[in-house]
């Protein structure tokens, strides 16, 4: 967890999105076009959101996504290790046992136990892990209905309904649900 990026962001609206539209595929393609950017970028993200359990995918003309679990068990911390992995937030050099006044070999007391920098940002890590893994989708979710007003949703939904409608099997929208 060394540095969140930008797919962890979009992953969690996409998921938001998944959460308001039960039972109802929604294709990636069509989701990385609703938030302009590139279908081949979140290509890369979902599958790694099915691996974790997250999300199942559904063939077909009208497949795509939807999320595996109910929207309330499902963490903001998983979501960030399903995209991210599980990285340390500090990789700890041991510089402590470097210092030139040693010479060739540090002391023990120089090198014993955790390094008290390192100390820090484990419990750091620890803090934000524990406050990663409280929230979930409900929680983001119910945040964003406070903010935006009610017709907003509505009229996600209805674009990306008109998205799905639209599509035909002569291919004049490619299907997208796993791409």
């Amino acid at each position: 967890m060394a540095h969140l990026t930008a797919g962890v962001e979009y992953g969690l609206h996409c998921l938001l999105w998944l959460a308001s539209s039960p039972g109802t595929p929604l294709s990636s393609r069509d989701l990385a076009e609703f938030q302009g950017i590139s279908p081949s970028f979140l290509a890369k993200i979902f599958p790694k959101l099915e691996k974790a359990g997250i999300v199942s995918a559904s063939e077909g003309i009208k497949g795509g996504y939807l999320l595996a679990r109910q929207p309330g068990d499902i963490t903001v911390l998983e979501v960030v290790d399903a995209i991210e992995g599980r990285k340390p937030l500090f990789d700890c050099q041991e510089i402590r046992g470097r210092c030139a006044v040693f010479r060739e070999r540090p002391p023990s007391w120089a090198t014993k136990g955790v390094c008290a920098i390192h100390a820090v940002m484990l419990r750091a890590e620890k803090a934000m892990r524990d406050s990663l893994a409280s929230q979930t989708l409900v929680d983001i979710a119910g945040d964003f209905g406070r903010k935006a007003p009610p017709e907003f949703s509505d009229d996600v939904r209805k674009w990306l309904a008109d998205r799905t409608k639209s599509r035909t099997r002569n291919g004049a929208i490619e299907d997208g649900a796993l791409s």
